[in-house]
């Protein structure tokens, strides 16, 4: 199911965004309805887009309040700065989504991609590259860069981890950074659930070997 992003009923790219939500007043989300909407998406209904954000924004804050725990950056940046940059970076892209486990793995996968990308201006700043960010919280813990470090080395074994084998790099983004469940993730890559667990425990003893026993950062 093929899909181009209308954000707000308005064309795309022009940085409308629909207006935060109160994440303790949404009900869980339908994952049948979510699809229903994906159908009106291909049908070209107006407003299909804005339905889904509304129905997934709990599931979207909860991954972006996770990501951002992981960097530890303070009050740099809220989660809903993160879903919105995240839902406008994807807007103008063409692609195909099935289902809600879908939908949520791509902007999970998107998440991480902007804030790789703070992370590398960081330490480029820190190194004296004289790259412009955004400032840091004064309460930044003194081990922050180190941190942020390791945070581009588990990319870099994801990475790695993808040329090896692409679904079990998938398994990670969707089960650690996209929160999905057993089942969620087997419906994606249309594998049993017996499978994905046996991915997951083929993946983590990759990263390990990479970056050390006990030295996964906490999933979503």
């Amino acid at each position: 199911m093929t899909g181009r992003w209308d954000i707000g009923g308005t064309e795309v790219g022009s940085g409308e965004m629909p207006g935060s939500l109160d994440v303790t007043a949404i009900p869980p989300p339908d994952p049948d309805a979510v699809t229903q909407l994906l159908g009106e998406v291909e049908k070209g209904q107006a407003g299909a887009w804005n339905r889904i954000y509304a129905l997934l924004y709990r599931d979207l804050h909860q991954i972006a309040r996770s990501q951002i725990r992981q960097q530890r950056r303070g009050h740099v940046r809220s989660p809903t700065s993160l879903i919105s940059e995240t839902w406008l970076k994807l807007a103008s892209a063409d692609f195909s989504v099935e289902n809600r486990a879908h939908l949520v793995a791509l902007v999970a996968r998107a998440m991480r991609f902007v804030l790789l990308d703070e992370v590398r201006r960081t330490l480029a700043e820190k190194r004296g590259e004289g790259m412009d960010l955004l400032p840091l919280d004064e309460t930044t813990e003194p081990g922050q860069s180190s941190r942020l470090e390791q945070l581009l080395i588990l990319d870099q074994a994801l990475n790695d981890l993808a040329k090896l084998d692409a679904r079990l790099a998938q398994v990670v983004e969707m089960r650690y950074f996209g929160g999905l469940s057993e089942l969620e993730i087997a419906g994606v890559l249309k594998v049993t659930e017996r499978t994905v667990r046996r991915d997951w425990r083929k993946a983590r003893a990759f990263l390990f070997s990479h970056l050390g026993e006990g030295e996964l950062p906490d999933p979503v």
